[in-house]
């Protein structure tokens, strides 16, 4: 790809509406005539978005993901309980992704997930050119599997349980990347801006956004704002 301008395709969490996203990024797919990882020089996403960042990454199309969707989704969410909801989710992301690793996208990317235990970001990346800091122990997805960050990712918790990622680094317990970053945006920016090292001027972002900001005043995405949200009603 030419060195300007550099293209940052961001892709929100919403669940479902992962359907919304196809269906811009079809128009653009077509638009462009080409599949978007040729395109597109870094690919953050997530949650659903995580899903379909990681699959555009790897050279799918965008009808190959929208089948996939079609196909599974409703299967996904119609589970009764969290554990059921992890037990299918987890079937499907290796059923998707196999063993594939980070290593294996055809372009930049970013799978935001959240640790648990202080609500701050582990986005998971393929190129030491991303990393802020301590390139030379990088290891591309921190050493887990594109399926097990994908999962990390849409772990919507208490919806879904927590997921557990085991890495070089130690054992991470992660829930959906929405905590802290339903758009990821801003995390795609850092980078690009960072240690990538291009300028605002060079950057081209687009930006497919289907979620929501927690109302005022809270101050972050909470775990409690997320469970008021979609704890049924009595």
């Amino acid at each position: 790809m030419a060195d300007m301008p550099y293209r940052v395709l961001t892709l929100d969490g919403g669940g479902a509406k992962g359907f919304y996203t196809l269906g811009v990024l079809r128009e653009v797919e077509a638009l462009i005539g080409m599949r978007l990882q040729k395109k597109f020089d870094l690919i953050f996403g997530t949650s659903t978005g995580a899903i379909i960042a990681a699959m555009l990454a790897l050279g799918h199309s965008v009808d190959e993901i929208h089948a996939l969707y079609k196909g599974h989704v409703v299967t996904v969410m119609a589970c009764k309980t969290p554990a059921d909801k992890t037990a299918r989710l987890k079937e499907l992301a290796l059923e998707v992704f196999q063993e594939q690793t980070f290593e294996d996208t055809k372009t930049g990317i970013g799978n935001v997930a959240t640790k648990w235990i202080n609500d701050r970001p582990m986005v998971f990346k393929a190129s030491k050119d991303q990393a802020h800091g301590r390139q030379g122990t990088f290891k591309p997805g921190f050493g887990v599997t594109i399926a097990d960050a994908v999962q990390a990712s849409c772990s919507a918790y208490p919806f879904f349980e927590k997921k557990t990622v085991n890495t070089p680094l130690g054992d991470f317990e992660l829930i959906d990347g929405g905590f802290c970053a339903n758009n990821p945006t801003m995390y795609a920016l850092a980078d690009v801006t960072g240690p990538l090292g291009k300028t605002r001027a060079d950057i081209r972002v687009v930006s497919v956004g289907v979620g929501e900001y927690p109302p005022k005043p809270l101050k972050r995405f909470s775990k409690m704002w997320w469970a008021k949200q979609y704890a049924p009603e009595s």
